[in-house]
């Protein structure tokens, strides 16, 4: 039976030894990795396994697979192991210059070439040693932004998707539509007739993975005609170039849409809605002197993407 005995009974080393024994899936690798001998995380895997009454891992020939208790566990050791090095790393008396803080930031690519590589140069220059650690984002990420959000700093994304946690407003940007250079019927503007008689590209398609941009044209009775959905606005002009396909994009990446040789960018023939872009994290940091330092410098990236906007 599983043994809920109490945190304080509880070996805690044991989780360390539990993420590498999970993420190699060997005792032998997961040692090296810890650099340990062999006996001593075999130990350790019998003490897991007893806590746990479950084996973990399964020999499957030469190779090990995980149980689906381990499977499941995978991501709650990762969060946990996160929750735990902020505990520790914590200090009385902080300054940006001397922090050796890693923040992690979930978002899109979009978002990090945008908001986020701003942030990184204006945080490395009053904190050298800060790191920052940008993960894409999924759609577990974003349906449990909630739960994920108490272990990472931030997750960039435009309103819409989630609202159950704290944000910050950045910047607007608003969306242009990209097609190849030579398309045979589309000109230098474009028209809803264009919109429903050419094939598309479309970046995200789920439940909670979409855009904006392709909402509206849905509410605008627009029956895309989708060939290709990629989960990627940077890789998008790439499977629009030499085609007839037509996709949509940010402003802020349209002109780096357009340098792409064979591609060019061209407004909707529909007011599209603006996208609001945000900075959201749990209420647990809001009190983090540390991360307050952080929300400020995304505010300050946001408004210097604002102003280019503007000009």
């Amino acid at each position: 039976m599983f043994n809920s005995a109490p945190l304080s009974r509880l070996d805690l080393n044991l989780l360390v030894s539990l993420d590498a024994l999970l993420t190699e899936r060997s005792v032998t690798r997961a040692a090296q990795r810890l650099h340990l001998s062999q006996p001593a995380l075999s130990a350790s895997l019998a003490k897991l396994r007893t806590h746990f009454d479950d084996a973990l891992l399964i020999r499957r020939g030469n190779n090990y697979e995980l149980t689906p208790l381990a499977t499941r566990l995978t991501e709650h050791t990762v969060t946990a192991l996160e929750a735990a090095r902020r505990v520790f790393d914590s200090q009385a008396n902080w300054t940006p210059r001397d922090s050796t803080r890693e923040f992690v930031i979930y978002g899109s690519d979009y978002a990090f070439a945008t908001v986020g590589q701003v942030a990184s140069r204006l945080a490395a220059v009053t904190a050298p040693k800060v790191k920052f650690r940008f993960d894409l984002h999924t759609p577990a990420v974003v349906d449990d932004a909630a739960d994920r959000l108490r272990s990472a700093d931030g997750l960039l994304m435009p309103h819409g998707h989630i609202n159950v946690v704290k944000h910050t407003d950045l910047w607007m940007d608003r969306w242009a539509i990209i097609v190849d250079e030579n398309h045979p019927t589309i000109g230098d503007t474009l028209t809803m007739d264009d919109l429903a008689e050419n094939p598309w590209v479309f970046t995200y398609q789920s439940r909670s993975a979409f855009t904006s941009a392709g909402q509206q044209l849905q509410s605008l009775g627009l029956d895309a005609r989708i060939e290709t959905i990629v989960q990627s606005f940077l890789a998008l002009p790439y499977f629009i170039r030499g085609t007839e396909r037509i996709g949509v994009v940010q402003e802020s990446l349209a002109s780096e849409a357009s340098l792409l040789p064979g591609v060019r960018a061209l407004r909707p023939p529909f007011e599209a809605v603006p996208v609001v872009n945000a900075l959201w994290w749990h209420p647990v940091h809001e009190t983090d002197a540390e991360h307050a330092w952080m929300r400020g410098v995304f505010q300050s990236a946001g408004r210097m993407l604002a102003k280019q906007s503007a000009a």
